[in-house]
């Protein structure tokens, strides 16, 4: 599984492309080194603005689309109700999502029978396919965590 770039690398990078490096934008590449979890915006924000009260919402999801523009980073809509970013461009995979805390994982699998049947693609050239799988994660499995789910009508 990749993780995001040491920040040297993407300091490194964004100089490298005309963009301008921020003591606030180190400090998001300081947030990312070694994430793995797929975060939002928010949450890089709200763990950046620990190191650095200043920071701001905006200059977060900015520089994330700047690296996703990069490609150091994917953004991912996996219906969690927030784009994620994903660190892993680098390797073909798909997504666990959980259902009960939404956090998201690679999934390191390959389908390679998956095919669109005959007629059903609707006229659309298809060049890739994602995969997301929910269920609950090891946490949200535990007696203490589980949530009461609404049994079916009828039962």
């Amino acid at each position: 599984m990749e993780a995001v770039r040491a920040p040297d690398e993407l300091t490194e990078r964004f100089r490298s492309t005309g963009r301008k490096v921020t003591a606030q934008r180190q400090c998001i590449f300081r947030v990312l080194q070694g994430d793995v979890t797929h975060p939002s915006a928010e949450s890089v924000y709200a763990l950046a603005s620990r190191e650095m009260e200043t920071i701001s919402l905006k200059t977060v999801y900015q520089t994330l689309y700047d690296l996703a523009e990069l490609g150091e980073i994917a953004t991912l809509d996996v219906g969690t109700g927030m784009t994620r970013f994903d660190p892993n461009v680098e390797d073909p995979h798909h997504h666990l999502v959980c259902r009960g805390c939404g956090s998201v994982r690679d999934l390191m699998a390959s389908f390679p029978t998956l095919r669109i049947p005959k007629g059903a693609d609707l006229g659309f050239e298809v060049g890739s396919a994602e995969i997301v799988f929910r269920g609950l994660c090891p946490d949200c499995q535990s007696p203490s965590r589980r949530r009461r789910t609404p049994s079916p009508a009828g039962s």
